[in-house]
C-alpha cells in the first residue's frame, strides 16, 4: 500500500541499535516472516491437528454416501442333518448335507432420513474447512506475535545497552569532575545508582530476549532463528479501508466464527427435517440369488442328490405406524436445538462485531500513538541536547542529564513497541473479519529489512 513517508519519521538512534542487536545471536542467516511461516505450517502441532481433522471430516462424509448406494453381500454355509426313527417294526436313519451360497443385494429407492443425513455430512465438511481456515489464521497471528516479540525484545535490549553506555560515560564524567573539584560526590552517587539500575535492566532484557527467542523457535521447529528487523526508515501503511462499516460487512460475510455458527444452524434445521421424516415410509429394492447342493442318504440303500437354485427380487415398503410418541418428542427436541443454534449465531455475530470495532479502533489509536511517540522522540532529543549543554555550563546537574537520557531511551523503546503493536493490530483485525491470509504475510514481509 502506498504510504506518505511524512506520516512516520524514522528513529535515527534505533536504526543502528537494531542492526547491532542482530549480531547478538551470532552469524546465522536471518529469516523473513514468510520463510518462518512456511516452516511453521509443516511443524506446528495445533495447525497440523486442525488439518488432519479437516481431512478426516471429508472421509467421514464419504461414508454417508453409502446410504444411497447398493449394498451386496455373500453368504455361504454347509449344513449336515441326521434324522433317526427307532420305531418298530423298522428303524430308519436319514442324513442330509446342504451347501447353499447366496448373493443378496439391496438398493434404497426412497429414504428421506438418509438423504438428510448426507446433506448434514456435507455441511460438516464445510464446518471443518472453516475450522481449518481459522487455524491457518491463528497460526499467522501466533507466528507474527512471536516474531515481533523477538524484535521488540531485541530493541529493548539494544536500548538498555545504549542507555547503559550513556550512563557509564556520565558516571565517568561525574568522577572526573569530582576529582578536579568541579562537582560534588552527589553527582557521582546519582550516576552510580543509575548505572546499577540499568545493569539490572540489561539482565532482565537479555533474559526476556532468550525466552522470546525460544518461543519463536519452538513454533517453527528451528534453532538459531534470526528475524528480519523493520526496514529503515520505518513506513507503516495506513489502515485501509478506513471505514468501520466496511470492516463490519466483511466480518459478517467472511468471519470463520460466524460461518461455523451459520453452518451449525443449517445442520440443526436439517436435523429437524430428518426428525419429521420419521413419519414417512421407506422403500427399498431387494434381490437374492441362491445356489446350493443337497445330498440325502436314507438307510439302508436310498441316496438322493442334486443342485437347487433360488432367485428372488422384490420391493420392500416400511411404514411406521406408532412409536410411542418418540418421533413427536424428537421433533420438539430438534426444534429447541434449532433455536439454540439460531441464538448461537446471533451471539457470534455480536461478538465478532464488537471484536471488529475494538480491533479497528485499536489500530487507529496505535497509528496515532506512533505519530505521537515520534514527535516525543524528537522533542526528547532536543531536551537531552539542551540538558547536556546546561550541565557543561553549570546550570544543570548530573541528575538532570541522567533523567533526560533515560526519558529519551524509554521513548524510543515505546515507539518501537508501538510500531509492532500497530502491525499486529492490523493482522488481528483481518483475522477477526476473516480476511487474513498469505497475502498479508507478504505485505508485512515488505516492511522488513532484507
Amino acid at each position: 500500500m502506498p504510504t506518505p513517508r511524512s506520516l512516520f519519521r524514522p528513529s535515527a538512534r534505533l536504526a543502528p541499535l537494531a542492526l547491532a542487536a542482530l549480531c547478538l545471536g551470532g552469524t546465522a542467516r536471518a529469516q523473513s516472516l514468510q520463510e518462518l511461516y512456511e516452516a511453521a505450517r509443516s511443524y506446528d502441532a495445533t495447525y497440523l491437528g486442525a488439518r488432519a481433522q479437516s481431512e478426516a471430516a471429508e472421509y467421514q462424509a464419504a461414508q454417508t454416501y453409502a446410504l444411497q448406494r447398493p449394498s451386496v453381500g455373500l453368504t455361504a454355509s454347509a449344513n449336515r442333518n441326521i434324522d433317526e426313527t427307532p420305531y418298530s417294526p423298522s428303524a430308519t436313519r436319514t442324513s442330509s448335507t446342504t451347501t447353499p451360497v447366496t448373493v443378496s443385494a439391496q438398493q434404497s429407492l426412497f429414504n428421506r432420513p438418509n438423504s438428510l443425513t448426507i446433506d448434514q455430512a456435507d455441511k460438516t465438511v464445510e464446518v471443518a474447512k472453516s475450522q481449518l481456515q481459522a487455524a491457518e489464521q491463528d497460526l499467522i497471528v501466533r507466528l507474527s506475535q512471536a516474531y515481533f516479540d523477538v524484535l521488540a525484545a531485541r530493541d529493548t535490549l539494544a536500548t538498555v545497552q545504549a542507555n547503559k553506555k550513556a550512563i557509564s560515560e556520565q558516571l565517568a564524567s561525574a568522577k572526573r569532575n569530582f576529582e578536579v573539584g568541579t562537582a560534588t560526590i552527589t553527582d557521582t552517587r546519582e550516576a552510580q545508582a543509575s548505572y546499577d539500575l540499568v545493569v539490572a535492566q540489561e539482565l532482565a532484557a537479555d533474559n526476556d530476549l532468550h525466552v522470546k527467542q525460544l518461543a519463536l523457535e519452538q513454533l517453527v521447529g528451528r534453532t538459531g532463528v534470526k528475524p528480519w528487523p523493520l526496514a529503515q526508515p520505518v513506513a507503516l501503511p495506513p489502515l485501509l479501508p478506513a471505514d468501520l462499516n466496511t470492516w463490519l460487512g466483511a466480518a459478517e460475510e467472511r468471519s470463520p466464527s460466524i460461518a461455523q455458527a451459520r453452518l451449525a444452524l443449517d445442520i440443526a434445521k436439517l436435523e429437524t427435517e430428518k426428525a419429521r421424516a420419521g413419519h414417512l415410509p421407506t422403500v427399498a429394492l431387494t434381490g437374492s440369488y441362491t445356489k446350493g447342493r443337497v445330498d440325502i442318504d436314507t438307510d439302508p440303500t436310498s441316496h438322493l442328490s442334486g443342485s437347487n437354485t433360488n432367485k428372488a427380487i422384490g420391493v420392500t415398503l416400511s411404514l411406521p405406524l406408532f412409536s410411542g410418541f418418540a418421533t413427536q418428542n424428537r421433533i420438539q427436541e430438534t426444534i429447541k436445538l434449532e433455536d439454540k443454534a439460531s441464538n448461537d449465531l446471533e451471539g457470534a455475530r455480536r461478538s465478532i462485531a464488537q471484536s471488529t470495532r475494538s480491533a479497528f479502533l485499536g489500530v487507529q489509536s496505535g497509528l496515532a500513538q506512533v505519530k505521537a511517540y515520534e514527535a516525543a522522540e524528537a522533542s526528547n532529543k532536543l531536551s537531552l541536547e539542551a540538558t547536556q549543554l546546561g550541565y557543561k555550563v553549570g546550570v544543570r546537574v548530573n541528575l538532570d542529564v541522567l533523567t533526560a537520557q533515560t526519558q529519551l531511551f524509554n521513548t524510543e523503546q515505546q515507539l518501537s513497541k508501538a510500531r509492532y503493536d500497530v502491525i499486529m493490530g492490523d493482522l488481528k483485525l483481518r483475522q477477526v473479519t476473516g480476511q487474513l491470509g498469505d497475502a498479508d504475510i507478504q505485505r508485512v514481509n515488505g516492511l522488513l529489512a532484507r
